[in-house]
């Protein structure tokens, strides 16, 4: 997984009047747990772009002005309700020999033959829930479409990976085509339709019913 490096100061003082002096001169209060004690630093708020504005998710870096760095991820994250400026952002210590759980997207690849017969690809998860290894964290997980026909699923089980397990319920439906009112039925299933009634019409006209009426 990629990893963005964010470049702090550790803080001394961590009352309401430092941190709103930090935040007036343009630096985010942070917190990073998962070590000895909490450690308190902050970050200019552009510093958090690549990290916070983007679908993609990210393993970081935080590199204080001590020489001290530490690899972590972001845990939560609080905006102002009207500025939307970032106020405040929690990290958590990773380790590459424990496991972590993270939201990872999903992109999918391939064009499904049920979406090209007019129906609709519906996708419940943007982001799957994951844990693992930091090196083993994929940077987004891929799902073919193409065999999605109209009334096809896809569930959460035909994701399965060695490196890392997914924390949803088996029955859990990432990805479906469903049908629409201008949908057209798949080719595959109007021949087997047509196999079904050729089939079923010979069984028909083979029964002691049907041959003795033609006596």
């Amino acid at each position: 997984m990629k990893s963005i490096t964010i470049n702090g100061s550790q803080r001394e003082s961590v009352g309401k009047k430092s941190t709103k002096a930090l935040r007036n001169a343009g630096q985010v209060p942070c917190v990073l747990y998962g070590g000895d004690k909490p450690l308190h630093f902050s970050a200019p708020e552009l510093a958090f772009s690549k990290l916070v504005y983007t679908p993609n998710a990210h393993t970081v870096v935080i590199a204080l002005d001590n020489d001290v760095s530490y690899n972590a991820v972001m845990q939560d994250i609080q905006f102002h309700p009207v500025t939307d400026r970032i106020l405040h952002v929690d990290f958590y210590q990773i380790f590459e020999d424990k496991e972590i759980t993270m939201e990872i997207p999903v992109k999918t690849v391939g064009t499904s033959k049920g979406v090209l017969n007019g129906g609709n690809l519906r996708r419940p998860y943007r982001k799957l829930k994951v844990k693992a290894v930091p090196s083993k964290l994929p940077d987004f997980i891929e799902i073919d479409i193409t065999p999605l026909k109209i009334g096809s699923k896809l569930y959460i089980t035909e994701l399965k990976n060695d490196d890392y397990k997914l924390l949803h319920p088996d029955n859990t439906v990432v990805c479906q085509v469903r049908r629409s009112r201008l949908a057209i039925v798949d080719e595959v299933e109007e021949d087997e339709e047509g196999e079904e009634t050729a089939e079923g019409a010979e069984a028909t006209a083979a029964t002691p019913e049907a041959e003795s009426s033609q006596e």
